[in-house]
């Protein structure tokens, strides 16, 4: 099973990349996707995933946003974006839509023309398996004073080939140290404390392993390897974390896979 956050299907100077070839090379059972791109009126990016590789989906909608529809060549470019602290704020692919609703409003309306037209859309969480699904559920995790959507985690109940186990993925994509998230892993941690079974949690936790493992007594973490940026990783903020029935036979990798800013993650589970 594996990790992706997709960023949109783009990179941040708006050019697409393809992101279904990025989910076959990557090659999980069980594929969780964050900030997948929905846009209005069109297919969202998991379902594309989905219908190309044989996957079954399992979505959440985080927040709106819009993505920038690139008019302008910026091939003669060799970095994957525009700098977070050297231009405004229009040049980014992606912007979330802020919370209150008059601004809300400009947001919705406002595009850029020197580079292209803004499309509104919804940037989602997603679960997708190849795996025979015997239950699904989606638990909101709340919304942060700070933050600009709601978080949520997918529980996704797989049956295991050969035999009559079962196995809860759990997929997130949780909010940053600034915004609060410590709340959110809270919740989420006592109510895996209750989970009955083998469970594995995976997503972009925008936080680093030795505070996870903490937070998730019993859990182990079983990826070991610094993901964004992409480009020159420095962190690792995207993990796999399998309970404790599972921990000796489980092992880990991140994929060094071009596309996004951040890298994917997988694990091989011996059941």
């Amino acid at each position: 099973m594996a990790s992706y956050n997709v960023h949109g299907g783009v990179d941040g100077w708006g050019r697409p990349y393809d992101a279904v070839e990025v989910c076959r090379r990557i090659d999980a059972d069980v594929l969780v996707l964050q900030e997948s791109w929905h846009p209005d009126g069109g297919t969202d990016l998991a379902h594309r995933v989905g219908e190309s590789l044989g996957y079954a989906v399992t979505s959440f909608a985080l927040c709106r946003g819009r993505m920038l529809a690139s008019t302008v060549s910026v091939a003669d470019r060799s970095s994957w974006g525009p700098r977070p602290w050297g231009g405004a704020r229009q040049r980014r692919a992606m912007e979330v839509a802020p919370r209150d609703a008059s601004t809300r409003r400009r947001f919705a309306q406002g595009t850029s023309p020197a580079e292209g037209e803004r499309r509104p859309g919804t940037l989602g969480l997603a679960v997708l398996t190849r795996l025979e699904r015997s239950h699904g559920e989606v638990w909101d995790l709340g919304l942060l004073r700070r933050d600009v959507g709601r978080r949520a985690a997918i529980l996704v109940d797989v049956a295991v080939p050969g035999s009559d186990r079962v196995l809860t993925v759990v997929g997130v994509h949780m909010s940053h140290l600034s915004h609060g998230s410590p709340v959110q892993f809270r919740r989420l941690a006592h109510r895996l404390r209750h989970r009955p079974g083998d469970v594995v949690l995976t997503g972009d936790m925008n936080l680093w392993g030795p505070p996870l493992s903490a937070i998730f007594p019993g859990y182990r973490r079983v990826v070991r390897g610094r993901t964004w940026p992409a480009w020159r990783p420095i962190v690792q903020s995207d993990h796999v974390l399998v309970s404790q029935r599972l921990a000796g036979r489980v092992a880990g990798e991140v994929m060094s896979l071009a596309g996004s800013d951040h890298l994917p993650v997988r694990a091989r589970l011996a059941l």
